[in-house]
């Protein structure tokens, strides 16, 4: 995807809200060529995959940088969004379509002036209202809260129930993520709760039945 794409600006829309949509997570460790080709069968599935978030907590740059030269084209060949995490900086190196900031990874007016108007930066709000209030007034493009259920990708220090989504679609147009343990069998109250989002990761690439039919298992 690039800036001057039509559909891009529309991924993450204002209003009116589009049907609830995948965010895929990628593992935090993994063998390039091997995960390159699960990436590859769970966007080639018939399921709603609208962004891939490249998350390589702790990995040094070059790695990451690597790592999203050979992945950032499947995305792009599928219009699916490549999403850094944490580092602004390695987002604009690979040219990303965006980056997706923690509480502690910068600000969103630093990394609006690195990536540019049409970039999507996204937001980790936890459990917050006041720290999602505080994201959409600094201009982020989605807010993600969490964790909804235990996961097996990250601990779970800060637990969010789905009256927060139901609160933020009423006074926001902002989209939202919902994250933490989402798999086909415990989404469905999320999506209800108004998750424009679900960001997945081992219910996909974990998934016994492979990625593909762990992304076409989900009905959104």
């Amino acid at each position: 995807m690039s800036d001057d794409d039509p559909d891009f600006a529309g991924l993450f829309p204002c209003e009116p809200r589009l049907p609830c949509q995948l965010y895929l997570i990628s593992p935090p460790a993994f063998d390039l060529e091997a995960h390159a080709e699960a990436l590859e069968q769970a966007l080639a599935a018939r399921g709603p995959v609208a962004a891939y978030q490249l998350r390589m907590k702790g990995a040094p740059d070059a790695m990451i940088l690597r790592a999203a030269a050979r992945l950032q084209p499947l995305c792009v060949a599928h219009d699916v969004a490549f999403i850094v995490n944490d580092s602004a900086e390695l987002a604009a190196q690979c040219g990303a379509d965006g980056v997706h900031l923690g509480q502690e990874d910068g600000s969103i007016l630093h990394a609006r002036a690195l990536l540019g108007a049409h970039a999507q930066i996204g937001v980790t709000c936890h459990n917050s209202r006041h720290l999602a209030m505080e994201a959409g007034e600094a201009g982020a493009n989605y807010v993600a809260f969490g964790a909804f259920f235990e996961s097996g990708t990250k601990a779970v220090r800060h637990r969010a129930t789905p009256d927060i989504l139901a609160w933020w679609t009423t006074i926001s147009p902002i989209p939202c993520v919902a994250i933490g343990g989402i798999s086909p069998s415990n989404c469905r109250p999320l999506v209800a709760a108004g998750a424009d989002f679900l960001a997945v990761s081992a219910s996909v690439w974990k998934a016994p039945e492979g990625p593909a039919a762990a992304v076409a298992a989900f009905r959104l």
